[in-house]
């Protein structure tokens, strides 16, 4: 009986001391979105997201912006604009998206996805890869700049 009240108070004393944790809520939402997307696998997590975007590129029309200055970086996630957005983008904004939306913070809404990305040496695939999280935009209601 003694043992039973005394597991009891620790129990309820480990339940009440919970550390506050304080963290960019930035980094930890990019990191839960991964977390998210790497459990769903292979399908995705549907929402609304706010993002930084530090770094943009360009491949087969598509532009990619990106959360971490290195899209490899494990911390990062990819929104993809579709080619078909980058005109009306530019007439819409006066700037192409790749640069419009470096040092911005954004609002995505659509699916995050982990996407197995493979290597490419000489121009052929290999059979080494990462992963990445993308999320896919195919309409310009989809995205909007927060700051």
């Amino acid at each position: 009986m003694k043992y039973l009240i005394l597991v009891s108070i620790l129990f309820v004393s480990a339940c009440s001391s919970t550390p506050k944790v304080t963290s960019n809520s930035n980094i930890s939402s990019i990191m839960n979105i991964i977390a998210l997307s790497e459990e769903k696998a292979p399908n995705g997590v549907k929402g609304t997201f706010q993002l930084p975007i530090k770094a943009s590129g360009i491949q087969r029309n598509t532009v990619y912006l990106n959360t971490e200055t290195d899209y490899r970086d494990r911390r990062n996630i990819t929104v993809a604009l579709h080619p078909k957005l980058t005109g009306a983008f530019t007439k819409k904004y006066g700037s192409s998206p790749d640069i419009y939306f470096i040092n911005k913070t954004i609002e995505v809404t659509g699916e995050a996805k982990r996407l197995k990305i493979y290597l490419f040496t000489n121009g052929k695939v290999t059979k080494k890869y990462y992963f990445q999280t993308h999320i896919r935009v195919t309409s310009l209601n989809q995205i909007k700049v927060l700051t």
